[in-house]
């Protein structure tokens, strides 16, 4: 169990800080989430400061004392933060890393030079996932789509065929895979054990990822038959092959931090004893903090040495990528802090008492949560942090297995029907020359596909596990 699932256990163990009912209790938590909706949708309003806003509101309409609410979202912005802050940090740098050295072009290339035809699409989905591991969602937009503008030009492919597939490798790897911000925080708010995550995550992915990407992409392309535009290929990071790291070198940084997160999950599986000297050695590596330090020290040299960039370069390259990650940083750290004031307000009991008479299982109700923040904010982020926060109470009897399908099935509601509230949808317009109403039909629908899917396959994992 972590640090901030025992924080809240502990902090759900002792008495609210306010006296209002369950009736009051449930008006303040709709008029706090109401409070973030307006503020972002109406109002343009910064996620960080709606969360924090929000908070404030929720604390009021609760009853709460004032500096008893304060202390509440700070203690759970700090927290938060220490958690996973600099797993963010780092995730990052390697992302960084990847695009700057030119490794990201050798993936691409190397894959596409042995892809064509038919077998394009799935070259897309298997490149967008590669690259999608360690990368934020807007970065690797900005790092895809002048390849599937490339592809679809030159090959003559239509561009939903090619794009839809690299989009959904991109989203589903941010909805429901750590070490991103989202799955990160979920993870964190209920105790779930990230490698055991992380596997089952991969094991929900794949047939989400396929469905959402290559087979809807076929229907997608009927529907917006739509040319690449012209003018949105930027230059890549270097033209000469000979100046960028090795296609296995790359995919072995990138995909290192998963092996050592996974392999922590395996042998605790296979070695069910906490004090066995190899379950010692891989709760070690298999942390996410070590995991994704080692992947970053590896980066140094197998990315960034091997592109020839000197130590000035590397310094640079490090520094510039930590600057974007602050808005990101805020807006988790602000909805840490509004769920532990949901918690010390004493929802999380309401919460556990109303769901003993309910008919909906847990992991349908978190993942209708995520749906219904999701549509009003327009975030996966806030979603996934909102949501885990309001269930975090009802993984506190959990297994392991069960926990991590929670997450899961918060991520898959965090994804649901994008539209013209999130920054994602308005990317994806401007980048592939489209309308609203042609958006909506292909990226939106798209976007739907893979949380209908995923929450599918977590209620038909639950049943087994």
């Amino acid at each position: 169990m972590t640090r901030l699932s025992v924080e809240m256990l502990a902090a759900d163990a002792t008495e609210p800080i306010t006296s209002a009912g369950d009736a009051q209790l449930g008006i303040a938590v709709l008029a706090g989430i109401a409070v973030i909706v307006v503020l972002i949708t109406r109002f343009s309003v910064h996620a960080f400061l709606a969360l924090t806003i929000g908070s404030l509101a929720l604390g009021a309409f609760a009853g709460a004392p004032l500096d008893k609410t304060i202390v509440s979202f700070s203690t759970g912005l700090g927290t938060t933060v220490a958690g996973v802050g600099v797993l963010i940090a780092l995730g990052a740098i390697l992302g960084k890393l990847l695009a700057d050295s030119g490794g990201a072009d050798q993936i691409v290339d190397t894959i596409l030079a042995r892809a064509g035809g038919r077998a394009m699409p799935w070259a897309m989905v298997l490149i967008a996932s590669i690259i999608g591991l360690p990368l934020f969602f807007e970065v690797g937009i900005v790092l895809l789509i002048p390849v599937v503008l490339m592809v679809a030009r030159r090959g003559g492919y239509s561009l939903m065929r090619i794009g839809i597939p690299a989009l959904a490798g991109l989203s589903v790897m941010h909805g429901l895979i750590p070490p991103h911000p989202g799955p990160l925080v979920a993870i964190d708010a209920v105790g779930a054990n990230l490698g055991v995550t992380l596997a089952l995550g991969l094991v929900v992915a794949i047939p989400t990822v396929v469905i959402a990407g290559p087979l809807f992409s076929r229907y997608a392309a009927r529907w917006v038959d739509i040319e690449a535009p012209e003018g949105m290929i930027p230059p890549r990071a270097t033209e000469d092959p000979d100046q960028r790291p090795g296609f296995g070198a790359t995919v072995f940084t990138v995909l290192l931090p998963v092996a050592l997160m996974m392999s922590h999950a395996l042998v605790e599986i296979v070695v069910d004893d906490p004090g066995n000297p190899l379950q010692r050695v891989t709760a070690v590596i298999g942390s996410p903090l070590i995991a994704l330090l080692a992947a970053v020290i590896v980066g140094i040299f197998t990315l960034g040495r091997a592109a020839g960039f000197s130590k000035e370069r590397i310094g640079t390259t490090v520094e510039k990528s930590l600057a974007p990650i602050a808005g990101v940083l805020l807006i988790v750290g602000a909805g840490g802090g509004f769920k532990t004031t949901l918690i010390d307000l004493g929802v999380g009991r309401m919460i556990l008492d109303l769901s003993a008479d309910w008919a909906v299982p847990t992991l349908l109700l978190a993942w209708l949560i995520a749906v219904a923040i999701r549509l009003a904010t327009g975030s996966a982020t806030v979603a996934t942090i909102s949501a885990a926060g309001l269930v975090a109470p009802l993984a506190a009897d959990m297994g392991t297995a069960e926990s991590a399908l929670l997450v899961l099935a918060i991520g898959a509601g965090s994804l649901f029907f994008s539209h013209v509230n999130d920054a994602g949808f308005w990317l994806v317009k401007e980048y592939f020359g489209m309308n609203v109403g042609q958006t909506v039909k292909t990226w939106s629908v798209m976007e739907t596909i893979i949380s209908v899917v995923g929450i599918v396959l977590v209620l038909l994992l639950s049943l087994v596990l």
